[in-house]
C-alpha cells in the first residue's frame, strides 16, 4: 500500500511515516506540507490513500479534496486531525472524503488506512456520533419525485445506519448481487457518486 502523507506539522510526518512503515506492506513514497501539496503529489505518485491533515495554513486539506477530487474522482483521501469541528466534518462528506478519524487516536490509524484501501469509508467514533444531528434537515423531502420505489428507500435507510451490502442482503433476504443492483439504481437516480453521499442525502432530507 503506497501511501502519501501530508501535514504541516513535520514531526507529525516523521513520527507517522514511522510508524506505518513499520508494518510490512505500507509505504510512505512522499510527503507534503501543505494542502496545495495534495494534487502535485498525487499526479506524480498515484498513491493508494492520501493521507491528509485537515486544517493547514495556506491550503486547507478540504480546498485540497476538492480540487484533487475534480482531477481523480476516485481519489481515496483518509482525513487525519485533531479537529472534531462540524464544518469541516460536513465538508468532508459532503465532498467525498473516504475517511475522517481523530489524529490522537494512533491505533485507529492503521484499521482505517486499511478499510479505506479495501473500498470501505471509516470515520471515527466521535465523528459518527455528530454525523445524524449535523445532516439533519427541516426541509420535506418526497423520494417520489425520483420515482424510488418502497424498496429502494428501505435500502436507502440501511445504508444511512451504515450496514455493509452483506447485511442488507442478509436483513432483506436478497443476494449481494441483487443489493449492489438496487445501489447502483439509486445512485444513478438522485444523482450521487457513492453510499457516503447516499447517507448524506438522506440525513439531509430526512
Amino acid at each position: 500500500m503506497n501511501i502519501v502523507l501530508i501535514d504541516d506539522d513535520q514531526l507529525v510526518c516523521m513520527s507517522l511515516k514511522m510508524i506505518l512503515e513499520a508494518n510490512e506492506g505500507i509505504h510512505v513514497t512522499a510527503i507534503g506540507k501543505d494542502g496545495s501539496d495534495a494534487l502535485p503529489l498525487y499526479r506524480k505518485f498515484h498513491p493508494d490513500i492520501l493521507l491528509m491533515d485537515i486544517q493547514m495554513q495556506q491550503m486547507s486539506g478540504t480546498d485540497a479534496l476538492s480540487d484533487l477530487l475534480d482531477e481523480f474522482p476516485d481519489a481515496k483521501v483518509l482525513f487525519l486531525t485533531t479537529f472534531v469541528d462540524d464544518e469541516y466534518i460536513v465538508k468532508a462528506l459532503e465532498l467525498g472524503a473516504k475517511g475522517y478519524i481523530v489524529k490522537q487516536n494512533y491505533e485507529t490509524i492503521l484499521p482505517a488506512l486499511n478499510a479505506v484501501y479495501s473500498g470501505q469509508n471509516v470515520y471515527g467514533s466521535e465523528i459518527m456520533e455528530k454525523i445524524p444531528e449535523l445532516m439533519k434537515s427541516k426541509d420535506t423531502f418526497d423520494y417520489s419525485h425520483y420515482d424510488i420505489s418502497d424498496k429502494e428507500y428501505e435500502i436507502i435507510t440501511l445504508v444511512a445506519d451504515g450496514l455493509s451490502n452483506k447485511e442488507i442482503a442478509s436483513q432483506l433476504y436478497l443476494s449481494e448481487g441483487t443489493v449492489r443492483n438496487y445501489l447502483s439504481t439509486i445512485l444513478e437516480k438522485l444523482g450521487l457518486r457513492d453510499r457516503t453521499q447516499l447517507a448524506i442525502f438522506y440525513y439531509q432530507h430526512k
